[in-house]
């Protein structure tokens, strides 16, 4: 079974901002906030927000370098692999 997410009401968001964004270094995990009982946003650290964003970067590339290959398009095998090392190079940590 996987790990509950953090669920909090929006009071003690309001109660406690501190804690909860010490929580939100310390852990890595992201936030749920509710309203009235329902989610109404999720809140996350600099660094998984860093680190998704890279992800979706490197997923997008990869999406379009298929599209390319299914055009008939792209670039030799050297080109990309120095890209790829580029990019991972840059990722957080």
């Amino acid at each position: 079974m996987g790990k509950l997410p953090n669920i909090i009401p929006v009071s003690d968001l309001r109660q406690d901002a501190a804690k909860l964004l010490k929580q939100l270094r310390n852990n890595k995990e992201p936030l749920i906030i509710t309203q009235r009982g329902r989610a109404t946003a999720v809140i996350i650290g600099v660094d998984a927000y860093e680190k998704s964003e890279h992800e979706k970067e490197l997923l997008l590339l990869l999406a379009k370098g298929d599209r390319e290959i299914k055009i008939g398009e792209g670039y030799d095998l050297d080109t990309v692999f120095a890209e790829a090392d580029a990019l991972l190079a840059k990722e957080p940590s």
